[in-house]
């Protein structure tokens, strides 16, 4: 790539760093994210050819970007073929006090209009910051780009002193939602203990801590308390799957 006629302008500077880290991401099997740096490079060369005028470097970028197209579309047929054997899997870490893992962050990029319904099994939807984890989801939900018009939600039932406080919490959220045309159904079990999240396209979502993943903030006004990209984090596991038939629970 270094030798592919570029110059040193910083457009041609960060074009040559997304391909080189696609080429290498790619090398480690990593192809969920060597895909989007080949996006990403692709249109940055795109971008440098439109304001090129010497004719050898044009040719030089053509053949560079033809290349790396085939390289993307190799990987996405690939990705294609494990989403509909049901093999694709993808795991990111997320370390304890790491930020910017907001339920939007994490979960936008499975959501398509396609998605209209959702079953989500969490045992710990029960006390008050965890219905309201669960109110941000559903919140995430409704405001699109997905036309949810079903929430399935399987917990534990809360026996102690907070059971009125979880069946009213979650009362009114099925009013709010139903406002907004979504139906929630519930479901209890005492035996409940895997944490997962399954939209109807197809993702499957399995996160070690489930919704309850962020920290408790500083304080009523701190950064964080509002925004959740940047409330910190407890250490956990989210492992992402691809299933052609996602199951009901």
């Amino acid at each position: 790539m270094a030798r592919s006629g570029l110059g040193q302008d910083p457009g041609s500077t960060a074009a040559v760093a997304v391909i080189k880290r696609a080429l290498e991401l790619e090398s480690e099997s990593r192809y969920p994210q060597a895909l989007v740096c080949y996006q990403e490079g692709i249109d940055l060369l795109l971008q440098i050819l439109k304001g090129t005028k010497d004719e050898t470097k044009k040719c030089n970028l053509r053949k560079r970007i033809s290349e790396y197209m085939d390289r993307a579309e190799n990987i996405k047929k690939y990705l294609d073929q494990e989403k509909e054997a049901g093999k694709y899997h993808k795991q990111i870490k997320i370390e304890e006090n790491a930020t910017g893992f907001s339920y939007e962050s994490l979960f936008q990029e499975y959501l398509n209009e396609a998605v209209t319904e959702v079953w989500i099994e969490d045992p710990y939807i029960r006390y008050t910051h965890q219905l309201y984890n669960f109110l941000r989801f559903c919140e995430m939900l409704v405001k699109g780009p997905c036309k949810v018009k079903t929430i399935h939600l399987l917990t534990s039932l809360e026996e102690g002193g907070g059971k009125e406080q979880q069946s009213s919490g979650l009362k009114e959220i099925k009013e709010s939602l139903r406002s907004h045309g979504v139906l929630l159904e519930l479901e209890y079990s005492s035996s409940i203990h895997d944490r997962e999240i399954r939209f109807n396209n197809g993702w499957m979502i399995k996160i070690g801590r489930g919704l309850d993943y962020f920290q408790k903030p500083q304080s009523r006004f701190s950064l964080g308390y509002c925004d959740f990209d940047l409330r910190p984090c407890h250490e956990t596991t989210v492992d992402i799957f691809h299933n052609k038939h996602t199951k009901k629970i």
